[in-house]
Parts: structure tokens; C-alpha cells; sequence
């Protein structure tokens, strides 16, 4: 790795080496070396770092995770562009992420961890985008290659309540097909219990 870039991924050399040293403490990764004739997928090199085929195994460790999720998902080169004045949030999406750290990475549980990450910082720009004022000129977006690689979304808010207290309507659109998804919510819903329903209405059915 060169000026910490990992192709596609921009992430810091000093996470890399704070992942490697983690793992001596990490008691999962201790369980993995200790049959690791059991199971050939993974493999200790030469510094005794342990690998996954050819991806970096991450400790169970949540302030690193976050760290690497973090960095990954504001890389200038895999993820995240993001709508400035457009009224509905465009960003790339889990499926997207968790592909570009797969190549390098791996972790028990990453899909899921990507998609809860994504879901939470896409509603906390679209919520912050509502109460901005739009500046400038609406720029033109590329055309995804995949379904549901992109998604654009909006909160419809204002309506009476239902017989399940649900008074807003949430909607999400992949760009590249135009299919929808509207979901019944509660305007005061938290960003989390709207993360759990993107990962159950979104993330499980794409």
C-alpha cells in the first residue's frame, strides 16, 4: 500500500496498523488462528497478521470498524457523492460500500454493519438538507450502472395520522430504474429505528 491507498479505497496507514496490532488482543481472531488447519480460507503471513484469502481480518472492535467505515464511505473514489441543493439525497448505496471493502477487508457481520452505517448517514443528510436553504446550480448526475446502486430519497410529511399512528410517508427511489419503495412512518421516528427499516425494507429485499 502506497500513501494509504487501497485502489479504489482511500484508507489512513496508521487504521491498517492499528487493525494488525488489534488483532493480537482480540480473542475471536485467537480462535480462528488456533484452527486455522480447519479452516483454509484464512492464513497468518509472515508478520503474523491474519488474512482472509487476501483480505485484512478486522477485530471486533467497534471504534475501529467505525473508523474504517468511516474512512471507506467518505473516499473520494468509491462512495458517496452527495446531492448539495438537490431536494431529494442521491448517494450510493450499501450494496456499493460493502463491495469496494470487501476486496480488502472482512469481518463476521460487515454486510449488515455497512448497511446500518449508510442507512444512518443517508437520513441524517437528508433530514440536515431539509432545514438548509438550496444554493447554487443543481448539478447533473451519471447514470448508475446498477439497480439500486444509487438511491434517491425524500420524506412526504404533513398527513393525518392512520389507526397505526403513522402521519409521514418515506420514499426511496433507485435511480437507475425509477422503482420505488413507500414506506409508513412516524415523523419522529429516530434516525436509528429509521436505519432499521431502511436494513429491513431496503437492504434485505436488494
Amino acid at each position: 500500500m502506497q500513501h494509504g491507498y487501497w485502489a479504489s479505497l482511500r484508507i489512513e496507514p496508521d487504521l491498517i496498523s492499528r487493525i494488525k496490532e488489534a488483532q493480537k488482543e482480540d480473542s475471536e481472531i485467537w480462535t480462528i488462528v488456533e484452527n486455522l488447519d480447519k479452516q483454509v480460507e484464512f492464513r497468518l503471513d509472515d508478520d503474523n497478521v491474519l488474512w482472509r484469502d487476501t483480505r485484512l481480518v478486522v477485530p471486533n472492535d467497534a471504534t475501529l470498524r467505525e473508523a474504517l467505515l468511516t474512512e471507506a464511505h467518505s473516499s473520494p473514489f468509491s462512495v458517496h457523492p452527495e446531492a448539495h441543493s438537490s431536494p431529494f439525497l442521491v448517494h450510493r448505496g450499501s450494496t456499493k460500500m460493502y463491495h469496494d471493502l470487501k476486496q480488502y477487508f472482512w469481518w463476521s457481520g460487515m454486510k449488515r454493519d455497512v448497511a446500518t452505517f449508510v442507512s444512518k448517514c443517508l437520513i441524517y443528510h437528508q433530514v440536515k438538507i431539509k432545514h438548509q436553504r438550496a444554493s447554487g446550480l443543481l448539478q447533473q448526475l451519471d447514470i448508475p450502472v446498477w439497480k439500486w446502486d444509487e438511491i434517491s430519497m425524500d420524506f412526504v410529511t404533513g398527513l393525518s395520522q392512520t389507526q397505526r399512528s403513522h402521519d409521514a410517508i418515506w420514499v426511496v427511489v433507485d435511480r437507475l430504474t425509477k422503482s420505488a419503495h413507500f414506506l409508513p412512518i412516524r415523523k419522529d421516528y429516530s434516525v436509528s429505528r429509521l436505519a432499521e427499516i431502511f436494513q429491513q425494507e431496503i437492504v434485505r429485499l436488494h
